[in-house]
C-alpha cells in the first residue's frame, strides 16, 4: 500500500507519458526510473533516483519491491527492482538510500542488495504503536516494518562516489526520520516525500508532526539549492519560491481551523468537510490526519482546547 502523501485529488497523467521502467535523464549526474505504483496517493508512481554515470551508482528511494525477486512480493512493485538493475549494469551499486521507510519507499532495498550486495543507507529505522486516536486506520500501516539500514546518515553527513556527493538534510515532519539529500556537484535536492511536485504532503501523527515539518520547510527555504527532485510529481525548478508557498499553505490551513473553531466546536470530520470541498473521497482520512497534525500542534500552541462531546472528539477556540 502506497504512504498517504497526498491531500488534493489531482488528476493523474496521460498513462502514456509515465515512461515506467525506463531510466530517464535528467541531468548528467541523475536518472529517473518510475516504479508501476500510481494511485491517488502516489500521483504516477514512485520515482527512483540513480545518482552517477561513471563506475559508482547510488540509487535513491528504491521503492516498492518487485514480486519474484529475491523472494520479496509486492504487486504494486511488479518490475522495478529489475527495471533498475537494467538501469545500472556495467555500474556497481554502492549506497542504496531511502528518504524515508513508507512502503512506496524502502522495501525494494531489500532485493536490491541482495542482488548487488550493497549496503543500505540514509533514515533511521521506524517502528511506532498507534492505534489512530479514533482518526482512521493505524498510523504505522503503511510503514516499512522491515527496513533495517546498514548506515545511518545525520544531518550534513556525506556519502561520496565517482564524480559525486551526497549530503544528508534532515527533515523531521512527514515522518520523525525523513532525510532529503543534496546533490553538491549540480544543486539538486532529492526531497521525497516532504516536498512533492503534485500535491501538499500529509502529516500523521503520532509519528508526523506539525511543528516539526515547518521547521523543516523553513530549513529548506533558507538553503540555495537549485533545482528539487520529488519522490512523487514533475521537478521544482523555484525551490524557494516553491516553499514559500507551501508554508503559506499551510498557515492559510491553521487560520481555516481557528475561523472555524472560532464559530462553533467542531470534529475533524467537521472540518474535513468545510476545508476541503470536493476532495477525493479516498484521500478523506489522509486530510483528517493532516487536520489533527494541525489541531495538535495549535493545543500545544495554547490556542484550542478539547471539549466534552458525547460523540466524536471536538475542539473549541481558547479566549
Amino acid at each position: 500500500m502506497a504512504s498517504s502523501n497526498s491531500t488534493v485529488g489531482a488528476a493523474l497523467p496521460d498513462p502514456s507519458e509515465w515512461n515506467t521502467g525506463l531510466a530517464v535523464e535528467l541531468e548528467p549526474l541523475v536518472r529517473r526510473v518510475l516504479a508501476p505504483n500510481p494511485s491517488p496517493y502516489t500521483f504516477n508512481g514512485t520515482q527512483t533516483y540513480l545518482i552517477g554515470r561513471g563506475r559508482d551508482v547510488a540509487v535513491i528511494d528504491p521503492g516498492p519491491a518487485g514480486a519474484g525477486v529475491a523472494g520479496h512480493a509486492d504487486t504494486n512493485g511488479d518490475g522495478h527492482v529489475e527495471a533498475i538493475l537494467k538501469a545500472i549494469a556495467g555500474q556497481t551499486l554502492i549506497a542504496i538510500i531511502c528518504t524515508h521507510t513508507h512502503r512506496d519507499h524502502s522495501p525494494a532495498a531489500r532485493p536490491l542488495k541482495a542482488a548487488t550486495g550493497a549496503p543500505i543507507i540514509g533514515c533511521a529505522a521506524l517502528a511506532i504503536e498507534d492505534s489512530g486516536a479514533g482518526q482512521g486506520v493505524r498510523a504505522d500501516a503503511e510503514f516499512d516494518p522491515l527496513y533495517a539500514p546498514d548506515r545511518v546518515l545525520g544531518d550534513g553527513d556525506q556519502l561520496a562516489g565517482d564524480g559525486w556527493t551526497l549530503e544528508a538534510i534532515t527533515t523531521p515532519g512527514h515522518t520523525s526520520n525523513h532525510v532529503c539529500f543534496a546533490l553538491l556537484e549540480s544543486g539538486a535536492l532529492f526531497t521525497g516525500d516532504h516536498v512533492m511536485g503534485w500535491s501538499t504532503t500529509v502529516v500523521s501523527p503520532p509519528d508526523g508532526d506539525m511543528a516539526a515539518y515547518m521547521q523543516s520547510l523553513s530549513k529548506l527555504q533558507a538553503r540555495e539549492d537549485l533545482v528539487y527532485y520529488p519522490a512523487h510529481g514533475p521537478a521544482v525548478t523555484k525551490p524557494q519560491q516553491f516553499v514559500r508557498g507551501m508554508i503559506g499553505h499551510r498557515r492559510q490551513r491553521e487560520a481555516q481551523i481557528l475561523r472555524l473553531l472560532g464559530e462553533t466546536p467542531a470534529t475533524i470530520p467537521g472540518m474535513v468537510a468545510q476545508m476541503y470541498k470536493g476532495l477525493d473521497p479516498r484521500l478523506t482520512g489522509a486530510a483528517g490526519r493532516s487536520v489533527l497534525a494541525h489541531i495538535l500542534d495549535l493545543e500545544t500552541q495554547g490556542r484550542i482546547a478539547q471539549v466534552p462531546h458525547a460523540g466524536e472528539q471536538q475542539w473549541t477556540l481558547i479566549g
